[in-house]
């Protein structure tokens, strides 16, 4: 297939403007949110002026990104891909630090910042795995195939687990499901994998650390245990609940005050405690217009294994905005997963970025050759 040269005029011209307007307004809100409680914490304005910085940051990692071809870039770097992902888990599992049994921040001394490696691995994962989803494409409901997927999916995940980050596993799970059924996987193979699990789930409940089983159980229900486990997710509700339509503006509200890690795991409970159902309406629909324009983008790559990146950051999208708004609303566990393009983190905000930087190098390059699908 004949290729023809791209200019940077061009590239720009096919950039998504929708989506990246989108994914900056959901920033600017997540800004706003943030600065509304510097009332309630010293560090609040200091929480805004860092998610400022990452934003401007992600922005540069956007232009950088998107100019630059993505499908030659991964031909040529796939295995160091897979390799830095590998790489960067196993420092996690050895060095990393936290609470709760959850250790998936490494601290960089020299620049005095924590780093959570496992939000940047989910795009070099996603990037992989398309690859090889793709090489499996004409056989993928093969028995071979098929393990070839768990060994690989299998692998990333599994290191995750052992980090102790079981939110961010389900999310890596979501990914690959997503991606899998987009590939053609068989669906008795995913009726195999559901039973599986339900034949495993007590053996499994065995091994479990006891923080786990409560997260688990009271997680559903945090009535059940109120003034610990359940404490974050019953003052979530609460501000919530106390939002109403229109929410109690800028300088109100009080309830958040008392809410644990309300700047990053439940700054959607703080936005609609600020402004009502309003601003979390807003929420919503900006970022299904982030994923639709996701989906619409998978449906016009050229090529095949695009088109499964573009669906694994769907999947990724899905699962950590509803994981994260259903423990808001008290009706999932808590695991410490960040609402995309809105909670506060530097690693959380700028990996969003970068996913958003690989999306804009798709549609940039999109017509790099004369036909719409290269023929594969």
């Amino acid at each position: 297939m004949k290729e023809f040269s791209v200019t940077l005029k061009e590239k720009v011209q096919q950039l998504d403007v929708v989506m990246l307007f989108c994914a900056i307004a959901l920033s600017i809100l997540s800004v706003i949110t943030l600065a509304s409680s510097a009332d309630a914490y010293a560090s609040g304005m200091a929480y805004a002026r860092n998610q400022v910085f990452a934003l401007v940051l992600g922005l540069i990692c956007v232009g950088i990104i998107s100019m630059i071809d993505y499908d030659m870039l991964i031909e040529r770097l796939e295995y160091i891909f897979f390799g830095i992902s590998v790489a960067l888990l196993v420092i996690v599992i050895l060095f990393g630090e936290g609470e709760m049994g959850n250790e998936n921040w490494i601290s960089i001394p020299i620049i005095n910042m924590n780093i959570q490696p496992t939000e940047f691995v989910k795009i070099t994962f996603i990037i992989t795995f398309a690859r090889h989803l793709d090489r499996l494409k004409h056989r993928i409901n093969h028995p071979l195939s098929v393990l070839q997927i768990l060994i690989h999916g299998g692998l990333i995940a599994g290191m995750v687990v052992l980090s102790g980050d079981d939110g961010m596993a389900l999310v890596y799970l979501a990914i690959m499901a997503v991606m899998v059924f987009c590939a053609g996987i068989s669906l008795w193979y995913v009726a195999g994998a559901v039973a599986l699990v339900i034949i495993l789930f007590p053996v499994l409940w065995e091994y479990m650390a006891e923080y786990q089983r409560q997260r688990i159980l009271i997680g559903f229900n945090p009535d059940l245990d109120p003034d610990v486990i359940g404490y974050q997710s019953i003052r979530s509700r609460d501000c919530i609940i106390s939002g109403g339509f229109r929410g109690a503006g800028f300088s109100g509200g009080t309830k958040y005050y008392i809410l644990p890690a309300a700047q990053s795991d439940c700054l959607f409970s703080v936005l609609a405690e600020k402004f009502g159902f309003i601003g979390t309406f807003t929420y919503v629909i900006l970022i299904t217009i982030i994923i639709w324009r996701i989906i619409l983008l998978a449906k016009n790559c050229r090529k095949t294994y695009a088109s499964f990146i573009c669906m694994g950051m769907v999947g990724m999208l899905l699962a950590q905005t509803l994981e994260n708004i259903g423990m808001c609303l008290a009706i999932m566990p808590v695991v410490g997963i960040t609402l995309p393009f809105f909670s506060y983190g530097g690693s959380s905000m700028l990996s969003m970025y970068m996913c958003l930087g690989v999306l804009q190098s798709i549609c940039s390059h999109n017509h790099k050759y004369y036909f719409e699908r290269e023929l594969e």
